[in-house]
């Protein structure tokens, strides 16, 4: 695997090479692509009821690097679909530091509520047909909320691993525009 070392990646028990969580934070984004345009959409039973804490790896995200997603099953939402939140994580530390919430009121605060599906052929967002999305554009998300603009992909990157997933997160601008604004990387954490 191209000058990689055994921080960078493990094997697995068939003696094939694969990137872990800290790895797949420190790969470049043209790897990033690769994987994401490779991978299969989590499911939603491997989804629902968990929190997974999250890496941004791009530059413009830098004031938010750590993060929590949880998801979880909701009947207000239409057949298809699950729904799913952000937790504010303290920045201090770096990637090797523990994810902690940030508490108020005495629990993690929960932010940014988003719908899940899988990606719609006859929708805009329709970049990785592969995945699943992350729509932000959410009865939960107020629009003035800046994070209603966020449209994030989902992936897998192995089909036997769903502790592990790859996300790309993009903006979405008036007059149907979309801006690239960081891909990120989950690992199962905590039930939510």
């Amino acid at each position: 695997m191209g000058g990689m070392n055994m921080s960078q990646a493990m094997k697995d028990s068939g003696g094939d090479w694969r990137y872990d969580f800290e790895a797949l934070c420190l790969l470049p984004d043209r790897q990033l692509e690769e994987l994401m345009r490779s991978g299969t959409a989590p499911t939603f039973e491997s989804l629902a009821g968990w929190e997974f804490d999250g890496y941004n790896t791009g530059k413009i995200a830098f004031a938010i690097r750590k993060f929590r997603k949880g998801y979880y099953s909701d009947p207000d939402l239409p057949a298809g679909e699950i729904g799913g939140y952000n937790v504010n994580i303290s920045q201090s530390g770096g990637m090797r530091s523990e994810w902690e919430a940030v508490i108020k009121g005495g629990k993690p605060q929960r932010h940014s509520y988003f719908r899940v599906y899988p990606v719609r052929e006859h929708e805009q967002d329709n970049l990785y047909p592969n995945g699943l999305l992350l729509n932000y554009h959410s009865p939960r998300t107020p629009w003035w909320n800046p994070a209603s603009r966020l449209r994030d992909y989902l992936v897998q990157i192995y089909p036997d691993n769903p502790d592990l997933l790859l996300g790309k997160a993009y903006a979405a601008l008036p007059g149907g525009k979309r801006i690239f604004v960081s891909f990120f990387v989950l690992q199962r954490a905590v039930r939510g």
